[in-house]
């Protein structure tokens, strides 16, 4: 199995915390090993603030990853200055996270690595650092040439993949298409497959209130929404809908559907972050490789406290490991 990379995050938020407090678990990560792509000196002083028994090491490349390493291995990208501001928008922490990222995905490209696990980034960041990109789903997406994914939430309860991400609600409803929305559909039902599930049952929630109540609340489920089902149904997928967006998630929720494709950000992310952020993982489906990362941000508010839980990130480096042995084609479903 190859192994795991875990991108460290913006160093002005939570991302190193949590990364060292995810490694200080010898056990945890005896049983889910991964090395770390980020800034060996700000995971240093991370770990002496809040891991001081942990041992950072720096490595050159995937090939020097030791599993049973009781450390970090690290593969630095960045020098960082010790100085750093925590809590605050900052263009050099956008580009060291930017530059992490960037390597990972060229490992992975380069089949060097199966899957990728990132801490959380700063979008604002990103742009102050001149990055194109708004988010990790596009940057993703854009540096592997993936053309057709998407961002899936995943926890013990529910399933979610997005038609639209980040946009705003104006954007989100102006991109609405029935080739769009047969495209997430179709994408769900492979993905779904992938992990396992032989026959997938997939809800599509509405866009607008009841899901249009028949053209009264907006035509778009009707108009685009409604044709991308029929298409899909035609394709053997077995996918109902649109579906009212305010009951939707409690039907999957109760075990009625496998996954729930939503219309846009919010619609899919409360219900998933409402039952609990440290249950909750953002996959990037669609990837000729796996990622995960945590279901929150890098909590600015919090960064440099010692109070930042570890938890999601770590239920983001489990998935990855389940996602690569499932995607392994010598796994049996």
């Amino acid at each position: 199995m190859k192994p795991v990379a875990m991108t460290f995050g913006d160093a002005a938020g939570i991302g190193p915390e949590i990364v060292v407090k995810t490694f200080a678990e010898v056990a945890f990560l005896n049983a889910n090993p991964a090395f770390v792509v980020g800034d060996v000196g700000a995971l240093r002083r991370a770990a002496a603030r809040w891991a001081p028994s942990l041992h950072v090491e720096s490595i050159a490349g995937p090939e020097q990853h030791r599993p049973d390493a009781d450390a970090l291995q690290v593969i630095s990208t960045s020098d960082l200055p010790a100085e750093l501001p925590l809590g605050r928008v900052s263009a050099a922490a956008g580009r060291a996270a930017f530059a992490a990222m960037k390597h990972a995905i060229d490992l992975a490209n380069q089949g060097r690595i199966g899957a990728i696990c990132t801490a959380p980034i700063h979008k604002e960041a990103l742009a102050a650092a001149g990055v194109p990109y708004p988010g990790h789903t596009e940057m993703l997406a854009e540096l592997s040439g993936t053309a057709d994914y998407g961002m899936m939430l995943v926890n013990s309860q529910l399933r979610t993949l997005l038609v639209t991400v980040h946009c705003s609600i104006v954007d989100a409803v102006r991109r609405l298409s029935v080739a769009l929305e047969l495209r997430i559909i179709r994408l769900a039902h492979r993905s779904l497959q992938g992990m396992g599930i032989a026959r997938p049952r997939i809800a599509v929630a509405g866009l607008n209130p009841h899901a249009g109540e028949g053209g009264i609340f907006g035509r778009e489920d009707m108009d685009i929404i409604a044709p991308a089902i029929a298409q899909a149904r035609s394709e053997g997928i077995d996918a109902v809908g649109p579906l009212p967006g305010d009951t939707v998630f409690m039907h999957a929720r109760k075990g009625r559907y496998d996954l729930v494709v939503a219309q846009y950000h919010d619609q899919g992310l409360i219900p998933v972050k409402l039952l609990g952020v440290e249950d909750g993982v953002n996959v990037t489906v669609g990837l000729p490789f796996v990622r995960t990362s945590p279901d929150h941000g890098t909590a600015f508010d919090i960064a440099g406290l010692g109070v930042a839980d570890p938890e999601s990130l770590k239920t983001a480096l489990v998935t990855a490991h389940q996602l690569m042995r499932a995607s392994s084609p010598t796994t049996n479903h």
